[in-house]
């Protein structure tokens, strides 16, 4: 596992979360990790204080099986364990955390090893009577000793030869410092010399302090010795049970280090999904970069290949794919937009990224990497970087030899992320609909990389433009096109035509979606003011009613004391008229534009221009009127409108399936192949291409010949030429638009 941490550049981000850990341990957490990201969320909603740091107790616990006694500062460490669990049992912990936490049962001769020690992993005082008694005597006796030595300081035949008047620590002993000649009136051991010449001595008269302070020493020691055996004996009754206890704190260790660890920076938890056909990478940050840009991309299809320019960031968009699957797997978590990423769940994350070549070993670069790909064929429902996987041989033949490899690894189950500046390679990979093509951008205007991709597209190099950008002369530059040849600089700008085309269809459906969402939030707002007005209305109406009912029951009261004929029918009129009341709800506004089939009152025609709030209708009967917009209705189906030069039409366009530049119709019949082709030709209008390539093959000539008929037929193509022999000759149509 170290080897893929250090190969994705994780190693500091992932040690940032091992120094969160109470103990050293491994960063894979054993068993569902379903489970563990639901325990993980609950826990996250708790404030826990962090768990005591803590030794490796497999040891320990070995002794224990062998009956053997633990020191006491080994039992301090099974004491720390049980102390923070009983301290997790005061939480009123719920579901599957609250679950796990009752399974933790702790037998009370284990808690009651808990309140023996104090935090210094001292025995506390009141559990063993010998053990106080030398406590007390051990403080006595330390007292005599800093009397006796403070006598020695007061003595007034010693003033002359003390530095100073203080009690210094060494070596473990309390000692004076004096200068030379002290010994005609202090007879005392010297202890060492201080860095001016001084002498650190311990006088004889507290000798015999020393020597009781000693055997209390050895006799604490015996006592604490018995203890330990004592409290050992009976760990050892629970040793299941500490093992278990032992293995959940490592777990809820993992837990908590990932929460804390989440926390700072505002990191996500992203759980893997069994189904693996959507996968992407939304507002991703790999820990590496300082300032990175984000990333953005979708890695669904089986092989994603990258091309483009030179230290244009393919290698760490490749590596940044891979730490996500692989930090995802581990429930490590990293920046990203949660709601929108996507990762499947992979049993292997691999990297190749290395150069291979190894004297030692008499192995090239291109054999190694053939080493390395053999071993590829052994594995199933696994995700595999390749970084410039052209590396060590001839390119054409590698383009062949990669394509067939990486077809069969398809079959395997395995997703593949590859580098590489082969076109072949890429044009070979692009015909299959379980490749996706993605180019590393670079700014013409500025000279340099954007460190931005597109996906759909084949990228150029620009392997001259980093020559010139990293110092290498202009006229060598110049030279190497020469040689490089037209034909092939022709090639690459196509590819970066093809790239600028692409960026700009994304723009365009950007636009689009962007224009969509502003209808809609248009539409909801006048909803919402409509159901307001229509509220305010209903309100009016219900107090209106009130004011009327009051005064009929008025009118009433004056009837039945005047009983007169003439107000009953009075009464009755009015009634009437309230029943006649109706309030009407506000209708939604129309939008209409221009184009529009519209009625104005008896008169039915098309909307001609609109200005402000006024509208010009060209009405069926030759008429033009000049008319409110509020005032019109809509009247059977909108026409098709004609485009004009100098006006701002809004168009709603089916976004097109694929934006690719390529159409292959070898196999098809005359009738499939002409429908397919038709189909590709309005999504290339609509992409906005205006060359694109279709492969027809030579065969028997009717498919050819179909080909030709339709091209000759379809109203939007300008021409069309057979291709060049290295895209397919005869067996290839260049088709402009």
């Amino acid at each position: 596992m170290q080897d893929i941490i250090k190969k994705l550049d994780l190693e500091e981000y992932l040690q940032n979360l091992q120094n969160l850990f109470a103990r050293e341990k491994s960063i894979v957490l054993e068993g569902d990790i379903n489970i563990h990201h639901k325990l993980i969320q609950q826990l996250s909603k708790y404030e826990i204080k962090q768990a005591p740091k803590v030794e490796n107790l497999d040891s320990a616990l070995m002794y224990l099986k062998k009956q053997g006694d633990l020191k006491l500062y080994e039992i301090y460490e099974f004491v720390k364990i049980i102390g923070f669990f009983l301290y997790l049992k005061r939480f009123n912990f719920e579901d599957k955390l609250g679950e796990w936490n009752n399974k933790i049962i702790i037998p009370d001769d284990i808690e009651a090893l808990v309140d023996i020690f104090d935090d210094k992993a001292n025995i506390k005082q009141g559990y063993d009577e010998d053990l106080d008694r030398v406590n007390q005597n051990l403080y006595d006796i330390k007292g005599q000793i800093k009397q006796s030595l403070q006598s020695n300081i007061n003595s007034k035949k010693l003033q002359l030869y003390l530095v100073d008047h203080q009690i210094h620590l060494v070596h473990g002993e309390q000692t004076l410092l004096v200068r030379s000649g002290f010994n005609h009136f202090l007879k005392a051991k010297v202890l060492d010399r201080s860095s001016a010449g001084f002498f650190y001595v311990v006088p004889h008269s507290v000798s015999q302090y020393k020597q009781r302070q000693a055997d209390l020493i050895n006799l604490k020691e015996e006592i604490i010795f018995k203890l330990c055996r004592q409290y050992s004996n009976v760990l050892g009754k629970y040793l299941m049970f500490l093992s278990f206890i032992n293995k959940e704190f490592d777990r809820f260790d993992n837990y908590q280090a990932r929460i804390f660890f989440a926390k700072m920076d505002d990191k996500n938890f992203i759980l893997p999904k069994k189904d693996t056909k959507i996968q992407k990478l939304v507002d991703f940050k790999h820990p590496a970069l300082h300032n990175p840009k984000l990333i953005n991309i979708d890695f669904s299809k089986k092989v994603i290949m990258i091309t483009g320019v030179n230290a244009g960031g393919k290698t760490m968009l490749l590596k940044s794919i891979l730490s996500a699957v692989f930090m995802s797997k581990y429930l490590i978590p990293y920046h990203c937009d949660e709601t929108q990423t996507s990762i499947g769940n992979h049993k292997e994350v691999l990297a190749v990224l290395d150069d291979p070549q190894s004297v030692k070993n008499d192995i090239s670069t291109f054999a190694g990497r053939m080493v390395e790909f053999s071993q590829l064929f052994k594995k199933s429902n696994a995700i595999v970087g390749v970084d410039e996987i052209e590396l060590g041989t001839d390119s054409d033949e590698a383009a062949s030899l990669f394509k067939v490899i990486i077809e069969e690894l398809m079959t395997k189950n395995i997703k593949i992320i590859i580098t590489t500046h082969h076109k072949r390679l890429a044009a070979l990979m692009a015909k299959n609909s379980d490749v996706e093509l993605i180019a590393a951008l670079y700014d013409e205007k500025n000279r340099k990389p954007t460190y931005q991709f597109m996906q759909g597209t084949i990228g150029q190099s620009y392997a001259f433009e980093t020559a010139s950008r990293y110092g290498i002369p202009l006229n060598i530059v110049h030279k190497a096109k020469e040689v490089h040849g037209s034909d092939k600089e022709r090639l690459n700008e196509l590819i970066e035509r093809s790239s600028a085309l692409e960026l700009e269809y994304q723009q365009k459906i950007k636009n689009l979606d962007e224009q969509i969402e502003l209808n809609k939030k248009l539409n909801k707002s006048l909803k919402e003011q409509k159901e307001e007005v229509d509220l305010q209305i209903l309100t009016k109406k219900d107090n209106l009613q009130e004011q009327y009912q009051s005064a009929i029951d008025e009118a009433k009261k004056a009837i039945k004391t005047t009983q007169s004929k003439e107000a009953h029918q009075f009464l009755n009129k009015a009634h009437k008229k309230v029943k006649d009341i109706k309030v009407q709800k506000i209708q939604e506004p129309i939008e209409l534009k221009v184009g529009d089939r519209v009625k104005y009152r008896n008169a039915k025609g098309v909307l001609s221009s609109i200005k402000g709030k006024q509208g010009y209708i060209e009405t069926d009967d030759g008429m033009k009127l000049r008319v409110a917009l509020a005032e019109l209705k809509r009247s059977g189906n909108m026409p098709k409108v004609k485009t004009k030069q100098n006006i701002d039409i809004k168009v709603n366009i089916t976004k097109p399936e694929s934006g690719h530049i390529t159409l292959d119709l070898h196999g098809q019949r005359a009738e499939e192949a002409t429908a397919n082709l038709d189909k590709f030709i309005s999504d290339a209008l609509i992409a906005g291409f205006d060359e694109v390539l279709v492969y027809h093959g030579i065969g028997t000539g009717k498919l050819s010949y179909a080909v030709k008929v339709f091209l000759e037929q379809h109203p939007s193509v300008k021409s069309f030429d057979d291709a060049l022999t290295r895209q397919g000759g005869y067996g290839a149509k260049v088709v402009k638009l």
